[in-house]
Order: C-alpha cells, then sequence, then structure tokens
C-alpha cells in the first residue's frame, strides 16, 4: 500500500527527532506521544507565538494551575456528568469502541443504535447496549481515604476557580482575559488518528470575562474589515468581521473579535488558508456550557476537516456553577453613577449554635454564610476542608436591613478561545510538507515560518579548513548567544548539508567559504526561494534577528 502524507511525516518526525511514540521499547500504547528535541523547540515556539496574540496582542494575563483537579471542582462544572462518550464493547475480540467512531458515513448515532447498524471493525460482530463512559482519569489525592480528584480535561477550570483573585488583580474591571498553556487528559476509548486524538495533550486556553450587558471588545475596530473564513455545514464563504455580528452570523463583537484572532495566529504559524474554516457548532453539538460555539477546522488529506480550536460563549455557566458549589462571592460589580440606598436580604450566621454544633469549622462556616445570596439559602450545603457540610435553618437568619450600594452584582459572562497545540503542531507539519526532486532524487522541504521553525539557522564551514571551522563555530556561537537557534553542520558536501537542513524547516543557512578570509561576508541562503546574498559578517545578527522576529 502507497504511503499517504501523513504515513511520510510520521517517518520524517521520528526521524529527525520531532515525534516519537511513548514508551515504544515497551510496545508502546496509543494516544501517547513524546516530542524530540526538534518536536519539543517547535511546540515551544508555537506556544510562545500563542503567548505573542493573546499577551501582548490582547493583553491577557497569564496563569499556571495544577493538572490535578479536585473532584468537587468537576463536579460542579459538570464534567463528572457530563464528560462522555457513547461506547459499546465487543465482548468477542474484547475492545470498546466510540460510537460515533465505527458507524456508517451518513448515519447518526440515534439512528445507527434504532437500527442496530453498530459493527465491530475488527471481528465484525453486531454490537448493543451502547452506554456513556466518563472520560476522565480519576485518582485519590494523599494516602488511605484521601480526596477524590481527577487528572483536569481542561485548564479552564483552574482559572475559574481563581475568578475572585484574578478580578481583584485586574482592578475589578472588565473586560479582562487570563490564559493558561499546559496537560489536558481524555481518556479515550480507541485513539485512532495518532497524534490528533491523544490521552495526555497539550492545551492553551484563555477565558475572557465580560459584562453580558456589553459584549463589545476594546478592539474590534482595528480588525473588523478583516475578512472570515465561514462555514455553515453547507457552503463556505469569506464575510468582513463586522457583518457576520451585524447580521448575526455571530452573535457579538467579543465572539468575532477572538475567531479572527484564532484565523491570525492560524495562518501566521503556518496554516494553509486554503485548508482552513470556520464551523458553527449546531444546537445538538454544543457542549453542556456552550451558548455558541465555533470550530477553527484545518484540512488533513488523510483525516479530512479536523477541529484544532473551539471559540465557544460560555455565558455565566462556569462562575454560575462554582458559585452555588462553594458559596464564594465571584460577582463583578456594575457600578451606579451615583449611590443608592435599597433594601436587602442578608444571611446573618448564629455563632451561638454554629460554635458548639461545628466547633473548630465554626468560623469558615460563618463567612461562607455572610458572603451568601438569600435565595440560595434555601438549603445550604457547604465544603469545608474537603468535607461537605449540610447547614441547618436553625443555625442562621435571613433579615431585611438597609444597605449604602455603590452597584449591582452580576455574574460576568465568558467567551473561551481553546487551542489544541498537539493538533496544531501536526497540521503545521502536513500543511508545509513539500515533496520533489533534485538531480533525479526524491527532495523534501519543510516550508516553516521562521517563527516556529526550530533551527532558525544553519552555519557551516564550506569544506573542512580549521581557518573556516573557527570563522564558522565563531558565527554560530554568537547567534546564540543572541538567543537565535542555531545548528552547526561540517560534514558531508554543501548540498547534502543543505537537504538536511531543508527536511526539518530550517529556514536559512550561512555557509562561510575561502571568500570569506578576505572580504569577512559569508553567503546567506533562503530555504523557500534557494537565492543567496552575501551579508558581511558583523551585520549577520541584526540580519537575522530582523529576518525571524515577529
Amino acid at each position: 500500500m502507497p504511503q499517504d502524507i501523513y504515513d511520510k511525516i510520521m517517518m520524517v518526525a521520528k526521524r529527525r527527532g520531532f515525534i516519537y511514540p511513548s514508551f515504544e521499547i515497551y510496545g508502546g500504547i496509543a494516544g501517547f506521544y513524546d516530542y524530540g528535541p526538534l518536536g519539543s523547540q517547535l511546540k515551544n515556539n508555537v506556544e510562545n507565538l500563542w503567548r505573542h496574540f493573546y499577551l501582548l496582542k490582547d493583553n491577557c494575563i497569564e496563569i499556571a494551575t495544577p493538572t490535578i483537579t479536585l473532584y468537587e471542582v468537576l463536579k460542579a462544572s459538570g464534567h463528572v456528568e457530563e464528560f462522555t462518550d457513547l461506547t459499546v464493547d465487543c465482548c468477542r475480540c474484547k475492545r470498546s469502541y466510540k460510537v460515533e467512531d465505527i458507524i456508517e458515513k451518513g448515519l447518526s448515532v440515534e439512528q445507527a443504535i434504532k437500527e442496530k447498524k453498530i459493527i465491530c471493525p475488527t471481528c465484525g460482530s453486531a454490537l448493543q447496549d451502547a452506554h456513556p463512559v466518563n472520560l476522565m482519569f480519576a485518582t485519590t489525592i494523599g494516602i488511605g481515604e484521601g480526596r477524590k480528584a481527577f487528572l483536569r480535561p481542561e485548564t479552564a477550570q483552574g482559572i475559574f476557580t481563581n475568578f475572585h483573585l484574578l478580578y481583584q488583580y485586574s482592578r475589578k474591571k472588565l473586560p479582562f482575559g487570563v490564559v493558561q498553556i499546559g496537560k489536558g487528559y481524555r481518556n479515550e476509548i480507541s485513539p485512532r488518528q495518532g497524534t490528533l486524538r491523544q490521552r495526555e495533550f497539550s492545551m492553551a486556553e484563555a477565558e475572557v470575562f465580560f459584562d453580558p450587558k456589553d459584549k463589545t471588545h476594546p478592539y474590534f475596530d482595528t480588525i473588523k474589515d478583516k475578512e472570515l473564513y465561514l462555514f455553515d455545514n453547507e457552503k463556505e464563504w469569506k464575510m468582513s468581521v463586522a457583518d457576520a455580528v451585524k447580521k448575526k452570523i455571530i452573535n457579538n463583537q467579543a465572539l468575532a473579535y477572538y475567531m479572527y484572532l484564532t484565523q491570525d495566529f492560524l495562518l501566521s504559524a503556518g496554516a494553509d488558508p486554503k485548508k482552513f474554516r470556520f464551523r458553527k457548532h449546531a444546537a445538538n453539538e454544543l457542549a453542556h456550557y456552550a451558548t455558541e460555539c465555533w470550530d477553527a477546522e484545518l484540512r488533513s488529506e488523510r483525516f479530512g476537516w479536523v477541529e484544532c480550536v473551539g471559540i465557544a460563549d460560555r455565558s455565566a455557566y462556569d462562575l454560575n456553577a462554582h458559585i452555588v458549589s462553594s458559596s464564594v462571592d465571584m460577582y463583578a460589580l456594575r457600578p451606579f453613577e451615583e449611590p443608592r440606598e435599597v433594601t436587602i436580604k442578608k444571611v446573618v450566621p448564629k455563632m451561638n449554635i454554629l460554635g458548639p454544633r461545628f466547633s473548630g469549622k465554626a468560623g469558615k462556616i460563618k463567612e461562607q454564610l455572610e458572603l451568601m445570596e438569600p435565595t440560595t439559602a434555601k438549603k445550604i450545603t457547604m465544603t469545608i476542608d474537603g468535607e461537605s457540610i449540610d447547614i441547618p435553618k436553625d443555625c442562621y437568619d435571613i433579615v431585611e436591613a438597609k444597605e449604602k450600594q455603590i452597584g449591582e452584582k452580576f455574574v460576568p459572562h465568558v467567551i473561551e478561545p481553546s487551542y489544541g497545540i498537539d493538533r496544531i503542531l501536526y497540521f503545521i507539519l502536513e500543511h508545509n510538507y513539500v515533496e520533489g526532486k533534485k538531480k533525479d532524487e526524491e527532495y523534501t522541504i519543510l516550508k516553516l515560518n521562521p517563527w516556529v521553525a526550530p533551527i532558525k539557522v544553519g552555519v557551516f564551514p564550506l569544506i573542512g579548513d580549521d581557518k573556516l571551522i573557527s570563522i564558522a563555530k565563531e558565527i554560530d556561537s554568537d547567534l546564540r548567544t543572541m538567543g537565535i537557534a542555531t545548528f552547526y553542520d561540517e560534514s558531508g558536501t554543501i548540498g547534502r548539508r543543505y537537504a538536511r537542513m531543508d527536511e526539518i524547516g530550517t529556514p536559512f543557512c550561512i555557509t562561510v567559504d575561502h571568500d570569506s578570509l578576505t572580504d569577512n561576508m559569508v553567503t546567506i541562503r533562503d530555504r523557500d526561494t534557494t537565492k543567496q546574498e552575501r551579508k558581511k559578517i558583523e551585520e549577520i545578527s541584526s540580519y537575522m534577528r530582523g529576518k525571524i522576529s515577529y
């Protein structure tokens, strides 16, 4: 069977140090991959380009939170109930499958179940009894009883549970965005798409908090005339960002802005614009937390259109859930023009009852009760030091009082762009993989954007002459001191060295020749055009910096 582009890329990726199968000496396991020396640097460069877009262009802030997440957090967020796939088990070959992965094309999951058209792809048996399976990896924190927890399925919850602190940090002004890059985990039932469907994966997520009465974006006017590549499940077309919002194809400025930012990032990273589009989720596709969602999809020769980024309007779902579950004040404040005197209801703890009944926990219970909205105080259950505690009605009063208020509380809405870094990295490789011939020999070029290329410059002496080697090594050292990733190579013909650099995506090569000894100049070759130009040695560092900077 002839190799397709995926097979070729994965062969090059393994041979040249981009991607390795994990635990290969023990037979490996589906859904896990390692990044080699070049893959790790490519991944770092993609993530740092993403940071450039979100931290510098959009002025977000970045945090880092644990990959292990408490059960209570993911119970409140809905993941314990909703983070599932419909699964069937084959008794004959002892394998499990995700239903939507093995049914006939054009057949819905509901139809396949009703018409009993679920067939085992391994042995051909008819499969029944489809059932939901939670895809989170469960664990326990501590020895003995410990506390129930999961490996996080997304980085977002670490941002939501810190909202009250981040709101203070941002001086209580909306909108503001918080980003996080890190690992997520999904215990896939039968991962079958190589690096596109992993059980441990890298995510880059932004949670941008808005007043629900004002989902405009302060930078919207800078991109409103740019075009978006849209797909409505029937046809593809281009439309300006402003028109998409005006015609309610996209419901608000904030969502549209982050769609364009995503498009700009992906194309800058090296995605082919001819193989890129945004696809809107139908109502029956929406996640349990989303009111509107668009997927940025990239096209693969083997796998077709694949979601690489989801941009969702999560409304107030998550913050509301955590307010109810934790009883912590995670509201924002919409200021009044003038303070107002209003009659309010308050929860007043009875310490004479709380103290004797709950002893050491009474103080923490009092703090949570005072922060609680009376509307949520009908049946109160709160978590204190990992223990779920019911608070009886005789432990508090609900009283009316007059109070001066400077504003009204509300729960912010969230726009979330969520990026699958591993998928993006694969598509950068596929979309920039070019085959050709040179002198009747197969020749491969990886046309990576200099911004993300793992090696920016190859540095060569033309031949193994000590004087040329000395100059070349000094240039190589100077470039690395300037923060420019290089690869020094003095083995083989100059043509072979160029070919090795082309295959790993190195955009520029510098050759020191005999003329360099007298004119103090070197030859710089451009990978994509193969054009060569002479530059003075003292100008190289600043020249290369200009070529690879954002």
